[in-house]
């Protein structure tokens, strides 16, 4: 039996809130608590997926976990490449340029997140010029080699955004990505704006840069079936909280909280000919500003009780590697992919 490896990155009770202002002179009202107590860690070379409806708060923790945002408490712990270990979220922004060469994002629009008046070469190598990388031929031949990484022709990289598609618009910006050789990757939704055909494709990718280049990565998704394939572990998060955490097999065979049932029950079967009974929640997701007491799924969920309503439950380890919120995690018999999902 190989060894765990280490572990890069750890967060502890990671809180983002975002203040409400209303009136003339734009006084606090409140909080939008976006993330509520995160806390989870990822190992080297593993892929953590982080799953949850929109609005659950999954972009603000990678964000913040970037320091794209300053946390509003908790604790940010990344094992350096020399070892060290270091709580990010106590860093200035000065102290975290060294950082940004080992912890890189994808972003979710492949259009936005790519500057329209700039070429391909420049987009791709920017990052290697702001840290001093790479220069004139040098910087030339490196964007041709990211290029043919990600399947793009480098004869192209004097083109501009506009003149390529979707899923190549997307390879330009995880080639971007790669430029400065990361450690850690945030990837943030980055096939859900892209055609179904061309998911396949942006996935299959990533997983063999992932298996080459022995990338650690977050991979964030509102799609349990997007993540299932690519990730190693996943988090599953409901109202800024995290709900569940697994292996990818546990979570989708063995679900132990009533939302993430939910959640396996929408994955399309492989067979055609199975009708699957999908488990449809009751009501809108809850505001962030607004939480309900108790449990946050409470009011969704078809298996709550008085306790449910009037008390949080807290991320306990039900079975070894598998933590769960839920006051009847060990007491609900829920089914997974495979289960008695038939209609």
């Amino acid at each position: 039996m190989t060894e765990p490896k280490q572990i890069l990155l750890e967060v502890k009770d990671l809180k983002q809130y975002f203040p409400i202002r209303r009136g003339a002179f734009r006084r606090e009202k409140g909080f939008v608590k976006a993330v509520d107590g995160l806390s989870f860690f990822v190992r080297e070379e593993e892929v953590l997926g982080l799953v949850g409806e929109s609005g659950c708060g999954k972009t603000t923790a990678g964000r913040t976990i970037l320091r794209l945002y300053d946390p509003t408490g908790g604790e940010i712990w990344y094992t350096r490449q020399d070892g060290q270990r270091v709580n990010i979220a106590m860093l200035s922004q000065k102290e975290m340029k060294p950082l940004r060469r080992e912890m890189r994002m994808i972003f979710q629009d492949p259009f936005s997140s790519l500057n329209p008046r700039r070429t391909v070469k420049e987009i791709i190598g920017e990052p290697l010029i702001i840290h001093n990388i790479a220069r004139g031929r040098e910087l030339e031949a490196r964007v041709a080699e990211l290029m043919q990484a990600v399947g793009l022709d480098p004869n192209y990289m004097e083109r501009y955004p506009h003149e390529f598609s979707g899923g190549q618009r997307q390879r330009i910006g995880i080639a971007r990505t790669l430029s400065l050789s990361p450690r850690l990757i945030i990837a943030d939704e980055p096939v859900s704006a892209l055609d179904v055909s061309i998911q396949a494709q942006v996935l299959n990718l990533l997983q063999n840069l992932k298996m080459e280049l022995g990338l650690t990565m977050i991979f964030i998704a509102h799609d349990l079936s997007v993540v299932e394939h690519i990730s190693d572990r996943i988090a599953v998060m409901y109202v800024g909280k995290l709900v569940e955490l697994s292996t990818t097999e546990a979570v989708l065979y063995h679900p132990q909280h009533p939302y993430t049932e939910a959640l396996v029950s929408a994955i399309p079967p492989a067979d055609p000919d199975i009708h699957f009974s999908r488990i449809r929640l009751e009501g809108e997701v809850p505001s962030p500003a607004n939480p309900p007491a108790g449990c946050v799924f409470h009011p969704r969920c078809r298996y709550a009780q008085e306790r449910c309503r009037v008390l949080e439950p807290t991320l306990v380890e039900v079975e070894p590697e598998h933590f769960v919120s839920c006051h009847f995690a060990t007491e609900l018999h829920l089914r997974g992919i495979g289960g008695n999902n038939v209609a």
